[in-house]
C-alpha cells in the first residue's frame, strides 16, 4: 500500500493536482492533506481515491467541533498519526470542548509508528525516540523560507518514507523503517 502525503499548498490548487497526479501514477490509494488550506483538498475528490484530511492550526475550521484535527489511522498494521504540528499548538481548543491529541505524548509513548506534519513548510524525515516524523514540505510556487515545492510518498510494503520534488519529481530525502 502508498499512500501520498501533501501540506501547505495555500490556495496553489495547481500545484497540488500536479503532486497528487504523479502519486496516483504512482500507485497511491490514499491522499492525505495536512492542512493550510483545508478547502485546497476538495480538489482532491477528483482522483478516485480515500482523501484524509486535517486543518491548520490558523484556519476557521481548527475550532470546528465536527472536524477532527488530528486523525489516527492505520495502515499495513502501522499506526499513523495525522496533524498539521509536531507538537500542541496555542490554537488547541480545550480538551473538553473538541478532543485533543497530544503528539509529543504519543511520541514519548510510542503509541504510533509514524507522525505526519506540516506546519513549518520545511521537507524532513527523522526518527524521534522511535518514532519516525514526515514534513512533506509545501506546495507553494514561491515560499519565503527558500524551500522549493515538495511532497511525500509512504510505501507500507517496501517500508520507505520519501520527499519529493515537484518540478523534477526527484527524491530528496529517504528513510526506511521497520
Amino acid at each position: 500500500m502508498k499512500v501520498g502525503v501533501l501540506s501547505d499548498s495555500h490556495g496553489e490548487l495547481g500545484n497540488l493536482k500536479e503532486a497528487a497526479k504523479w502519486l496516483i501514477e504512482e500507485g497511491v490509494s490514499v491522499l492525505i492533506h495536512l492542512g493550510d488550506d483545508y478547502d485546497d483538498a476538495k480538489v482532491l475528490d477528483e482522483f478516485g481515491v480515500r482523501v484524509i484530511k486535517v486543518p491548520g492550526v490558523f484556519e476557521s475550521y481548527y475550532h470546528d467541533l465536527s472536524i477532527k484535527n488530528r486523525i489516527i489511522e492505520e495502515f499495513e498494521g502501522k499506526r499513523v498519526l495525522i496533524s498539521h504540528t509536531e507538537e500542541l499548538h496555542k490554537n488547541d481548543p480545550p480538551s473538553e470542548v473538541k478532543e485533543l491529541i497530544n503528539p509529543q505524548e504519543l511520541i514519548a509513548k510510542k503509541e504510533v509508528h509514524l507522525v505526519l506534519v506540516g506546519h513549518s513548510h520545511i521537507p524532513k524525515i527523522e526518527e524521534k525516540e522511535g518514532v519516525l516524523i514526515l514534513n512533506p514540505g509545501h506546495l507553494k510556487s514561491e515560499d519565503k523560507k527558500g524551500y522549493a515545492p515538495t511532497f511525500g510518498l509512504i510505501d507500507f510494503k517496501n517500508k520507505k518514507v520519501q520527499v519529493i520534488t515537484l518540478n523534477k519529481k526527484v527524491t530528496i530525502i529517504q528513510k526506511s523503517f521497520d
